[in-house]
C-alpha cells in the first residue's frame, strides 16, 4: 500500500486583513521559495498557491518557471528542484480536487487558524496521517475567513511559544507544522 501523502494550500483569498475583513492578498516570491524548500525537506508531494486574481496567477507561474524551467533552473539545480512542488489554483476547492485525483485513497483537509485553542493535536494528525492523505490550509494575511470554518474541516491546534505575540509568518507556521506533522521527533 502507498503511504499517505500530505500537501499544502497556500490561501490568499479569502483571508482575513488585521481589521478582520475579507480580503486577498498578493502572492510574495519569498513565500514561494520558502514553502518550496521547506516541503522538498520533508516529502510533501504538493504546494498549491491559491488565488483568484489571474495576474497573481501569472506571477506565480513566472516565478515557478523560472525557477525549474528557466535560467534559474541551471543557475540553482536544488531550488530548481524544490519549485516543482509547486501549483496554482483559482480555488481551494480545485486545489483539493486536484490533490485528491492524485493520491489513492482518502484525502482529509486540515485548517490552520493562530487563534484556534481546542483544535486537533498534532499527535492526532500524525495518527490520522497513517491511513489519509492531509491537504494543510494556511491563510496569509491575517488568517483564513470564517467561511473556512464552517466547512465541518478538522483544524490544527494553535503554535503556542513562550512570548506573549501569537502571529507567525505563515512560511514559520508551516515549518514548525510539517516538522511537528512529519519530523522525526513525537510530539
Amino acid at each position: 500500500m502507498n503511504r499517505p501523502s500530505v500537501a499544502l494550500a497556500l490561501v490568499h483569498h479569502p483571508v482575513l486583513d488585521r481589521r478582520g475583513d475579507v480580503i486577498t492578498t498578493a502572492v510574495t516570491n519569498l513565500d514561494l521559495h520558502d514553502l518550496a524548500r521547506t516541503a522538498l525537506t520533508y516529502g510533501v508531494e504538493r504546494v498549491y498557491v491559491v488565488t483568484p486574481v489571474a495576474e497573481q496567477q501569472r506571477l506565480a507561474g513566472r516565478i515557478i518557471g523560472h525557477w525549474s524551467e528557466g535560467f534559474g533552473a541551471t543557475y540553482n539545480p536544488d531550488r530548481s528542484q524544490a519549485l516543482k512542488c509547486l501549483s496554482v489554483a483559482e480555488t481551494v476547492e480545485q486545489a483539493l480536487e486536484n490533490f485528491r485525483s492524485s493520491v489513492p485513497g482518502p484525502v482529509q483537509p486540515v485548517l490552520t487558524a493562530a487563534g484556534c485553542r481546542d483544535g486537533m493535536s498534532i499527535a492526532a494528525a500524525r495518527q490520522l496521517l497513517r491511513d489519509e492523505s492531509l491537504f494543510v490550509i494556511f491563510g496569509t494575511g491575517w488568517g483564513l475567513a470564517p467561511e473556512f470554518f464552517e466547512r465541518g474541516w478538522a483544524t490544527l491546534e494553535a503554535i503556542h511559544g513562550p512570548g506573549s505575540s501569537n502571529h507567525l509568518p505563515v512560511r514559520a507556521a508551516a515549518a514548525i507544522i510539517l516538522d511537528r506533522l512529519l519530523g522525526d521527533r513525537d510530539f
